[in-house]
């Protein structure tokens, strides 16, 4: 091999690795859309492979299974939420102002995108038919478990969280209330979700916060 060769074989592996990744993002946005828009019996190797613009032998490649898409759209998703709160300087405010953070994102964020409205579908219908793909939806609430937790030490060591309060408890309660929310919002979508994102919120601050001086605990 020439030095020149040498030289270009780098830049052409990592472009061929920035395909690949690009192919895989492209059909987990389509799956998603799929089953946001058309149901989660819709979302076909087939029919994802013809809204990503692929075949359905590329996205049977890419997956090998249902399972393994799940596993992929559960990852991908954990990707975008944390790139959302390192952009929104999470690990910077305060325990208690990053759970109320977290628990705004979401509501708002299931009104406004198709792929977190899909998680849930998917996640109905795994729970529903009693299949192992339930295993992969209980480690991913697992994973934002054990990131409520932290948070809530976090902010107990800041002052700012209610010290008596178990971490593990709180972060089920807290995480089973956005999970209800956002079933109840798949059943009657046309509903006015702002009212109670802000009932939720204020409910969620009595909850966690220290008292102030004077206010009954």
């Amino acid at each position: 091999m020439s030095e020149a060769q040498a030289t270009l074989s780098p830049p052409s592996r990592r472009s061929q690795a920035a395909r690949r990744t690009q192919s895989e993002r492209t059909l987990i946005r389509a799956t998603l859309s799929v089953v946001a828009e058309q149901g989660v019996s819709a979302a076909t190797f087939a029919t994802i492979g013809q809204a990503a613009g692929y075949s359905r032998g590329l996205a049977t490649h890419k997956f090998g299974s249902k399972a393994g898409l799940i596993d992929a759209v559960i990852d991908f998703l954990h990707q975008e939420r944390d790139a959302h709160l390192e952009a929104a300087h999470v690990a910077e405010m305060h325990g208690l102002d990053a759970l109320i953070f977290y628990a705004d994102s979401h509501l708002r964020d299931l009104a406004a995108l198709k792929q977190t409205q899909a998680y849930f579908m998917l996640l109905a219908q795994s729970a529903a038919d009693l299949t192992e793909v339930r295993k992969a939806f209980a480690a991913s609430h697992a994973r934002v478990r054990v990131w409520l937790e932290d948070v809530i030490r976090r902010g107990q060591g800041e002052g700012v969280v209610r010290r008596e309060l178990d971490p593990t408890s709180g972060a089920l309660v807290l995480g089973s209330l956005l999970m209800g929310l956002s079933f109840q919002w798949l059943i009657d979508p046309d509903a006015d979700l702002e009212p109670t994102r802000a009932t939720a919120l204020q409910a969620l601050r009595q909850m966690f916060a220290v008292p102030a001086f004077g206010d009954t605990p």
